[in-house]
């Protein structure tokens, strides 16, 4: 028997886009410009996670288009800057090369040359050579290297990839649709064989496969087009009123889509012991019933308690004009200031509004940060730095550097897109943090201050500030920047009353990203995702709506065998996470935040294929039934734990044996396994059948292949958790038979100590191999 266990192109005529043609060309353009200031230039529309402005080029006052096509004013759009004042840079031509040279850019951005018809370029070794010559291999080298991350591989050989250039539209914005001509257009790179070597960083890094090139704004007149999701430049300050424009269209234009709070209800009364940040007043203020307040997600980074509030201040920094903001990082400061720039007035800052050497009141604090980051009307989120030292990049003069890359090409300003959202995060410092990830994921509108630039996103829109994309949304619109934020826990829905389990999918996918993040404190594994944990009971009414009932370390314990069955991630050491100066371990070993590192949630496949895409796991079948687990006061209570049943059975070959779980409820005497020594808290109790294996490791392990168990080498005790499924590879079918539906058993490898046991390890078997094991029946004490 075997038990798999996981260690855990089409070429186009160039003349059509040459300078042969570059003057017939201009001539057009200042055609299409002379009559198009005569008239308006469309309207305005929006778009499913982007809200999007259309600055029209013309004198006139801006006009917005209703669903049927109708002009209608819209006060919150501001007048069009002239032309004259779009056009202030005099920047000269870059030179090009040979190649570059022989291209029509106006041309080609007109028309929508498909990828199959891609205009050659030569070899991407030989543009990224002739970057110091030529101002268009200079863009090309700066979006390959962004988005490639080639700093991180720099002996590839990129000889072999031939580049192409074609041009599409990026998306619009209006209702009815213009003509195609009338649309942005991007430049778009064409490199086919890509180097596989790339592909893993490319990943982790979020960043985009396409290669972009975009025309700014203040040259869209040139060919006859509307500035809307052309490039914008950004300066060395972000401009706050554009800022305040975005939470206006969200505020005007998205309703209670972006308003509500599927898992808060309607009571959105924060508790009577919150407090706020009066940056009027300048005090700790108690939270006034109901207010509209901004919160800040940032990193404390290793800064001094100088600044805390505690119970030696609180008093004096409740009185109006106690806080001192010369005492206070910069992180801080600033977002004082941009909240009263906004024109908001209270602002929850955890530092400032928690009692810090109170720890009744941080263990309220942290009970609520659902409602806390929920209820927000914005979060700040200081992703630009490394503490809170740092300034919120933008905000004032010199703290930040501009990052757009921008060339002159024929009279072209030229500009590779800054990374979207997704990107810039995933680089930042902010996202390794442990205690950030509930709270973005519990944020309903959000404000990232990065290093590239401000970002802005809700559950509907998505905008920055180098793309022109504020607009009212619509259906129908579409732009460049949608499915490229931050993820948002927020988009669900309360759930039908038929679909109550979906949850488990999202808390899954949720401890995956979670674990991949790193805390100061090791002891803030748990609390660090209790926000979410309290949301998820919240709003799918798990335990009776108590948070208490529904986790426990960490775990889901209305789905515990889902729970159970996450695996350490397999390039992460394992060891026990332990707190300095005690022996033992507070959390269990079944609980993934007992052990240090990531881990994640596997389906079948990695037990047959080390390394490979993986869905989520599959319980088929629940074998224990009822499941115990003491409680933190020392008592041993039943577990309301969701049964599932077999969906369906497929037929089974013939002398199939099916395995059967120990049926009965444990009585007094199976519960306690010393009555001299009392059980700890966090100990499971479970009726199931043990057997015990020999596994073979496979020290090659790094070249993706999985770790079998077979009659040799350790011995390790296993026992059955709950019936799974299996993909093609994960078992042999020469000896255990065909494949049939739900044909696997999810088994953990265990340790045992008087009595006690601990988890080593998971894995899956086919539950004819488990039953000639001559597996026994067992009381299972699991901690």
């Amino acid at each position: 028997m075997i038990l798999w266990l996981c260690t855990i192109a089409l070429e186009v005529q160039l003349s059509q886009y040459t300078q042969s043609s570059l003057l017939k060309s201009r001539l057009e353009t200042l055609s299409l410009v002379s009559a198009r200031s005569l008239a308006l230039a469309g309207g305005i529309g929006g778009g499913a996670l982007g809200i999007l402005v259309l600055w029209l080029l013309v004198r006139k006052p801006k006009t917005n288009f209703t669903s049927d096509g109708t002009a209608e004013s819209d006060p919150l759009l501001q007048e069009d800057q002239t032309r004259a004042d779009l056009q202030r840079d005099h920047t000269p031509d870059a030179p090009l090369c040979s190649v570059c040279a022989q291209l029509n850019f106006h041309q080609i951005l007109l028309d929508d040359i498909p990828q199959d018809k891609s205009i050659p370029l030569g070899s991407l070794s030989s543009i990224l050579t002739k970057k110091g010559q030529c101002g268009f291999c200079r863009l090309i080298s700066s979006v390959v290297h962004r988005t490639w991350l080639l700093d991180k591989f720099p002996h590839l050989d990129l000889s072999i990839i031939e580049c192409g250039l074609f041009s599409l539209d990026c998306g619009c914005l209006r209702e009815p649709t213009p003509e195609l001509k009338k649309l942005c257009h991007r430049l778009s790179i064409h490199a086919p064989h890509r180097p596989r070597e790339i592909y893993p960083a490319i990943i982790a890094a979020q960043c985009e496969l396409v290669l972009e090139i975009q025309l700014l704004e203040e040259d869209a007149f040139k060919l006859g087009r509307p500035i809307d999701l052309h490039g914008r430049r950004v300066n060395d300050t972000v401009d706050v009123g554009l800022v305040k424009r975005w939470l206006g269209l969200c505020e005007e234009g998205h309703g209670d889509i972006c308003e509500s709070v599927w898992w808060m209800g309607d009571g959105r009364s924060l508790p009577g012991f919150m407090k706020m940040v009066d940056v009027v007043s300048m005090a700790v203020v108690p939270a006034p019933p109901a207010c509209r307040y901004v919160a800040l997600s940032y990193m404390w980074g290793g800064i001094g308690a100088e600044y805390w509030t505690t119970k030696d201040n609180i008093a004096e920094r409740s009185t109006p004009g106690g806080l001192n903001t010369g005492h206070f990082p910069e992180t801080i400061t600033d977002s004082i200031q941009l909240v009263r720039q906004l024109g908001e007035r209270y602002l929850w800052i955890d530092t400032l509004c928690i009692i810090q050497d109170d720890m009744e009141d941080k263990i309220y604090q942290i009970n609520a940060m659902d409602l806390i980051y929920g209820g927000s009307y914005f979060t700040i989120f200081a992703a630009g730095g490394t503490s809170a030292r740092d300034p919120l990049p933008g905000l004032r003069s010199r703290t930040r550097t501009p990052q757009q890359h921008i060339e002159v090409i024929q009279g072209l300003h030229l500009a590779v897109p800054l990374p979207p959202p997704i990107g810039a995060l995933t680089l930042s410092a902010w996202n390794t943090r442990g205690w950030t990830y509930q709270e973005l994921m519990l944020s309903r509108r959000r404000i990232y201050f990065t290093g590239q630039q401000v970002y802005f996103e809700c559950r509907l829109d998505i905008f920055c500030e180098d793309v022109v994309a504020e607009s009212k949304r619509l259906a129908s619109s579409s732009q460049p920047l949608r499915y490229k934020g931050a993820g948002n826990f927020t988009y669900l829905r309360k759930p039908m009353q038929g679909l109550l389990d979906q949850y488990i999918e999202s808390y899954m996918s949720a401890i995956g990203l979670y674990t991949q993040r790193n805390l100061t404190v090791d002891s803030d594994i748990v609390d660090a995702i209790t926000a979410m944990t309290n949301a998820l009971t919240k709003g799918f009414e798990l335990g009776g709506g108590d948070p208490a009932r529904a986790f426990n370390f960490g775990m889901a314990l209305t789905d515990l065998e889902y729970a159970l069955v996450w695996q350490h991630d397999p390039y992460t050491p394992r060891a026990r996470r332990l707190i300095p100066g005690e022996g033992n371990s507070p959390w269990p070993s079944w609980a993934w935040a007992g052990w240090l590192g990531a881990v994640r949630y596997p389906g079948e496949v990695p037990y047959a294929r080390f390394n490979s895409h993986s869905n989520q796991p599959s319980v088929t079948e629940t074998v224990i039934d009822p499941w115990y687990i003491v409680d933190h006061s020392g008592d041993t209570v039943q577990l309301d734990v969701r049964r599932v049943h077999r969906a369906f059975v497929r037929s089974r070959p013939q002398a199939v044996n099916l395995y059967s779980s120990p049926k009965g409820i444990l009585d007094a005497s199976q519960l306690t396994l010393d009555s001299h020594r009392p059980l700890e808290p966090g100990t499971l109790i479970f009726r199931t059948t043990s057997s015990h294996f020999s596994i073979l490791f496979d020290l090659d392990w790094q070249c993706h292949s999985a770790v079998r168990l077979s009659p040799v080498s350790l011995l390790l005790e296993f026992i059955v958790l709950s019936g799974t499924n299996a993909a093609p590879g994960v078992y042999d079918e020469e000896s255990l038979g065909k494949f049939y539906y739900g044909c696997m058993l999810y088994v953990m490898a265990v340790s045992e100590n008087e009595g006690l046991m601990e988890r080593v390890g998971l894995g899956i078997i086919h539950e004819s191999a488990w039953i000639a094991s001559s597996a026994q029946e067992k009381v299972v004490f699991l901690r």
